[in-house]
């Protein structure tokens, strides 16, 4: 997606860069106008394209956490009624509650490093997602400056032009 929105800006800055300027107004330049808002809104649709992609993966990280806390308490359900069934001796007892005990915690242990590792993957995916934005937003910063300076760059070869033709006639 980062490739795709790097794309559209290079294919911005090139038509920037090869625009020509009328005959009177060497200070400004001239884009095909319908192209530059096709691609300002194919840069635009890939932007949420990311956004979306982080969201999905938030959403099924909050499903997986749940499913893995609905099986935990089943797991403690099930520990508990094996325990209940074997009521006759307290030791029995004492090893079922110590079972649904292991077994709670070894799936809460899991639960958390389930949830630990989803974390990094959507921090990870959001911060990958936060620099192509950003990257693509110091282009166009960068492609404004260019053209800026190569603007005032030719308005000024342009009034030397000027001030040389209007010296010429004065003599």
């Amino acid at each position: 997606m980062a490739n795709d929105i790097n794309r559209l800006i290079d294919m911005m800055y090139e038509r920037i860069e090869d625009a020509k300027s009328p005959a009177l107004k060497p200070n400004l330049s001239m884009v095909d106008r319908d192209e530059m808002l096709d691609l300002l809104d194919e840069l635009r649709a890939a932007v949420p394209a990311e956004v979306k992609r982080a969201q999905e993966l938030l959403a099924a990280r909050d499903k997986f956490i749940e499913d893995t806390k609905r099986e935990a308490e089943r797991l403690q359900r099930q520990a508990e009624l094996e325990a209940k069934t074997k009521v006759s001796e307290s030791e029995v007892m004492y090893a079922a509650k110590e079972k649904a005990r292991q077994i709670v915690a070894r799936a809460e242990e899991r639960s958390r490093q389930l949830y630990q590792v989803a974390n990094e993957y959507a921090e990870d995916a959001l911060a990958r997602t936060e620099e192509a934005v950003q990257a693509a937003l110091d282009e166009v910063k960068q492609s404004r400056v260019r053209f800026r300076s190569a603007s005032k760059e030719k308005m000024q070869e342009q009034r030397d032009k000027l001030d040389g033709k209007a010296e010429e006639s004065a003599e």
